[in-house]
Order: C-alpha cells, then structure tokens, then sequence
C-alpha cells in the first residue's frame, strides 16, 4: 500500500464547496462568503476559467484557515500545477494510481471520485486520505453505505453529486456527514451575496441535521 496522502482535517463541518466555472475575478469575494458562512473546504475544478490563477487567489487569501484546492485533476502535471499555486486539496473524478500517488506525495489531502468497491479499495491503497462517492445521486445512502461496510472503519467518506441540504436527513441515518457541494451553492453567474445566502442556508440545514451527531465523515 502507498504512503497515505495528509489526512483528512478535522473540520466543524465536512463540507466542501465546489465552485465549478467559477472565474479569478470572482473568486475572492466568493470565497470569503463561504469562509464567513462556515465553510473550511473549497475545491475549484480545473474546467473553470483560469482555474490554477482562482486556487492561487483562494490559496493566498483563505489557505491558513481553509483547505483549498482543485478538483477534475487528471494527470500528475496538474496535480504539481496546482500544489505551486498553493492548493492543498486533490479530487478527481477517478482513481489513476499514479496521480494519486503524487497527490499523496506532496502532502496533499487526496479525495479521489469512486463508485465501486473495487475502485475504493485501489484508491485507498494509492494513498487516499478519504473518497469521493459519485455520482450519490445514483447510488444514494444505501449504496454508500453498502460500500463503506468494507472499508476500512476510520475511512472518510463523502457523497457528492446532486446532494444537497434536503438530502442531509437521510445520507445522516446511515452514518454519512461528509458532502461535496456543486451547483446547490454556485453555478457560473451567481453573485457573491448571493451565493453567501445560499452558504449560510446550507450550514443552517446542516447544524440542524448533525448537531446531535459526532463531527467527521464517520460515525
């Protein structure tokens, strides 16, 4: 098994805000909105515009008390593009061994995209610091959880993928508190107030839901 990646932080909330499309000059003033609110975790996927100039930005303004990083990271030249322009957090939409290794490499924190047993276990031994279920739409709280029965049991888990604060309730009776946010918190367009109203909305539901659970991905 490869040497583990940084693990996953420990975070009021396992929230990740994934602002796809989103653009450098946007990028402060929404991510101050969601630091504000109480988001700790923010992922900036490389298909945005510029999207190495926005983690840079995010990186230097919010990086001691946020982990940023990239997400749809594909190939180990990028995973060392976006370690220079100070990112923190490696996701993927799949499990490449060796792109994850270099992740793992840099002290990275690695949350690679799975949907199997078979890819979970193989991210796990590249190095993962936690994974990524997609899409959760498809495979909903049980199916997550039917996985995560194999794994190993301080393994983070998160579900990503049309999942938002209305699925918080039932994603949380299977033992599930960690979730990538995508276009319920920003879609290209979105104003910084606007998109701070919906953080706080989406914190509010999840306090709601979690407070009488332990924080982390696992109960």
């Amino acid at each position: 098994m490869s040497k583990a990646a940084a693990s996953w932080p420990k975070m009021k909330r396992d929230l990740v805000a994934i602002l796809r499309g989103i653009e450098p000059g946007e990028t402060h003033d929404i991510v101050a909105g969601l630091a504000d609110a109480g988001f700790e975790a923010i992922e900036i996927p490389l298909n945005s515009p510029d999207a190495f100039k926005s983690v840079e930005i995010a990186s230097r303004a919010f990086g001691a008390d946020c982990l940023i990083g990239a997400g749809t990271i594909l190939t180990v030249e990028e995973v060392q593009q976006v370690h220079d322009a100070g990112g923190r957090l490696f996701v993927s939409p799949n499990t490449q061994p060796d792109v994850i290794r270099s992740a793992a490499s840099l002290g990275m924190v690695c949350m690679p995209g799975v949907f199997s047993p078979t890819e979970a276990l193989a991210a796990l031994d590249a190095g993962a610091s936690g994974l990524k279920f997609f899409p959760a739409t498809v495979l909903g709280p049980v199916g997550i959880s039917n996985i995560q029965a194999i794994l190993p049991p301080a393994t983070v888990v998160a579900a990503v993928g049309g999942v938002g604060e209305a699925q918080f309730a039932d994603y949380a009776k299977v033992g599930i508190s960690a979730f990538g946010l995508g276009s319920n918190i920003y879609k290209p367009g979105a104003t910084a107030n606007e998109v701070a109203k919906k953080a706080k909305s989406i914190i509010s539901a999840y306090d709601a839901v979690f407070s009488n659970h332990s924080a982390g991905a696992v109960s």
